[in-house]
């Protein structure tokens, strides 16, 4: 086992960080009782919160070329015939499909590459369509 590791305060320059309250950054309605909050990121990473009321399903299907992983805050999400509760990591691998939905409600925090980091780790330019992103185009 390890030292403990510790960050002295004045270690971390507060210009190389960003913290916020997730529930401030607004809502993206996506689809009924669906809403995305697109959060800060490093270079050719989407991060973001999915909220999905009772009963709602994601509005379409989603093409991850570059793959998809989230983590089940609260609630559940279903994909096909799996449940996933709170704690649960859900991966997707690059070029996969899915389309979630919920019956309890569900907050999800998710990440995926950007096009630039997918182009860069050797994706093809032709594989490229873009998914349900209405702050990106």
């Amino acid at each position: 086992m390890g030292r403990p590791f510790t960050i002295e305060p004045d270690t971390v320059s507060r210009a190389a960080m960003q913290a916020l309250d997730v529930d401030s950054v607004p809502a993206q309605p996506v689809g009924e009782g669906c809403t995305r909050r697109d959060l800060p990121a490093g270079p050719g990473l989407r991060v973001w919160v999915v909220d999905m009321a009772p009963g709602a399903q994601w509005p379409v299907l989603n093409h991850h070329e570059t793959g998809e992983s989230y983590y089940v805050i609260s609630g559940e999400v279903i994909e096909g015939e799996a449940r996933f509760g709170a704690g649960t990591y859900v991966c997707f691998a690059p070029d996969s499909r899915h389309r979630p939905h919920t019956e309890t409600g569900v907050r999800l925090i998710g990440m995926n590459l950007g096009d630039a980091a997918f182009l860069a780790a050797g994706g093809s330019p032709e594989s490229i369509t873009h998914c349900y992103h209405p702050t990106q185009g």
